[in-house]
């Protein structure tokens, strides 16, 4: 009988959450670089760019891909010869080596867990309690999985209970274009079939696990009918023209996994979830001997990009002394540099906004000719002025868009993914412009930050307001004051482009 040690077990969880927060997994890196070298996509191929370059920078700064940091999930797969030497349960074993990792001074990550969800949404502080699946199977080892899924994924989760003769396929192409940019393509869409409603969603999200191999399958071809889904779907996703951040573009998913599961005669559910461009999960084995040692991978992989602000054709703006005409002048889809002073604030910030001017009240930061910049950055480190800092998914402020446009002077947001019919015509009345910065290169977006300080709501944490300097922050105006958004125009140009599914009228 191997007995698993209390301390080998947490520690080990530590070291994994850590390593995946700085280390892509190497399939998917070379998946990426593959879609970057076959992209016809200006604006899609400098986003792979970008994610490319901050995956690397990551990897030997041994800093966070992302600045959300992800909710830790872990699969286990417990031997029935297993014995504990613990005085802690598996979930409170997991939670410690969670605890560690998400507090390690060397590489502190971000703390985005909120205990009592439906009401006060307290932060835990230390990213616990983890979400953990466990599975009892023949043997004598412990089989670990560790997973950081970050919220703008994880928000994009789509399940239905489709009719036995439904098509799965006609299901998840007229679903993923409702999913929008915010889980940041190119990724993976993990998809469950069968069993029961909560098994369909668990099989989504543990196929994701496996690696990147869709290039290996297409090579010798199909050999069931789960691997004729997983082509099918692959060809026929990419043709949607979505492309990197939905800007339009050749790839929009790097492979499709599926899971099935025998299921009732009467039921077909079917669930999705999508891995983001911020991928992280990593694989272990303990059988006793100690701890799991994770070999890091040879940076030599890496695809040989390095992206580096287009100082010719972007064009240089200083937040200083921007005015609202020269805002209402930019153009969609052209590239900005942005330098100087900018705010931040994102869900909770603007709750309390919009709560504070419904009583009169004084906001604590002057937003007049200002931009805010939908961010919770990580914490810094050593002589980081910020840690990674990317954006978040810009449609969950688009209910505060109108309120802070007509009452607060604010003239441009900076955030992740598409904004919503409401949020675009607000932008349009307004004069406004919605700007995209690329999700999933939050460390190498920090390096453009300069200093960084507090503004307001400090007991927000990470939610609260801080006033960035910036210099040279890469941005594309992706709604311009006369609401054209290029989340609309990219991917229609793209899949007309691609052709092989009839663009939809209008």
């Amino acid at each position: 009988m191997t007995t698993i040690k209390q301390e080998d077990f947490i520690q080990s969880i530590a070291d994994a959450f850590q390593y995946i927060s700085y280390y892509h997994p190497l399939d998917y890196i070379k998946a990426l670089g593959a879609a970057y070298e076959r992209e016809q996509s200006p604006a899609a191929k400098d986003a792979i760019a970008q994610i490319l370059t901050n995956s690397r920078m990551c990897a030997e700064g041994r800093r966070p891909i992302c600045q959300d940091t992800g909710i830790a999930v872990i699969f286990l797969k417990v031997g029935m010869d297993v014995h504990w030497d613990a005085t802690l349960s598996v979930q409170e074993m997991c939670d410690e080596g969670v605890r560690r990792a998400y507090n390690d001074p060397d590489n502190k990550l971000r703390a985005s867990v909120l205990l009592d969800p439906a009401g006060a949404r307290r932060n835990s502080k230390d990213n616990t309690p983890a979400v953990v699946h466990y599975e009892i199977v023949p043997g004598h080892h412990v089989e670990v999985i560790c997973a950081a899924k970050g919220g703008g994924s994880e928000n994009k989760t789509k399940f239905y209970a489709l009719n036995p003769s439904d098509s799965i396929v006609d299901w998840v192409l007229k679903t993923v274009p409702t999913m929008g940019a915010g889980w940041c393509p190119p990724g993976i869409l993990g998809i469950g079939i069968g069993g029961t409603p909560e098994k369909a969603m668990l099989l989504a999200k543990e196929s994701l696990m496996a690696p990147v191999d869709i290039h290996e399958l297409i090579a010798r071809g199909a050999g069931n009918r789960v691997e004729e889904l997983r082509l099918e779907l692959y060809e026929k996703v990419n043709a949607l023209g979505i492309g990197a951040q939905g800007l339009g573009g050749l790839t929009t998913v790097l492979d499709v996994k599926i899971l099935d599961y025998p299921t009732h005669a009467a039921s077909l559910p079917v669930a999705m979830i999508p891995n983001c461009a911020a991928t992280r999960h990593a694989h272990f084995h303990l059988d006793g001997s100690g701890p799991a040692h994770l070999t890091p991978p040879d940076l030599d992989e890496w695809p040989k990009v390095n992206w580096t602000p287009n100082t010719q054709a972007s064009t240089r703006v200083n937040l200083d002394t921007l005015t609202p005409a020269e805002v209402a002048a930019w153009k969609p889809g052209q590239t900005l540099l942005l330098n100087g002073k900018m705010l931040t604030g994102r869900d909770a910030a603007h709750k309390r906004i919009q709560d504070m001017l419904a009583r009169g009240e004084k906001l604590p930061v002057d937003f007049t000719n200002r931009v805010i910049y939908y961010v919770g950055p990580v914490d810094p480190v050593r002589d980081e002025v910020v840690g990674p800092a990317g954006p978040t998914t810009a449609t969950r402020m688009d209910k505060f868009t109108e309120m802070m446009l007509a009452q607060t002077g604010l003239i441009s947001m900076v955030g992740k993914a598409e904004r919503g019919p409401a949020a675009i015509e607000a932008i349009r009345q307004h004069k406004s412009a919605y700007l995209m910065a690329v999700g999933g290169a939050a460390y190498l977006v920090a390096k453009a930050i300069r200093a960084a300080r507090v503004a307001g709501f400090a007991d927000l944490g990470m939610e609260a307001i801080y006033e960035f300097e910036v210099r040279d922050m890469p941005v594309t105006v992706a709604v311009d004051s006369n609401g054209t958004s290029v989340h609309n125009t990219g991917p229609r140009e793209w899949q007309a482009r691609i052709g092989k599914i009839p663009v939809a009228a209008g």
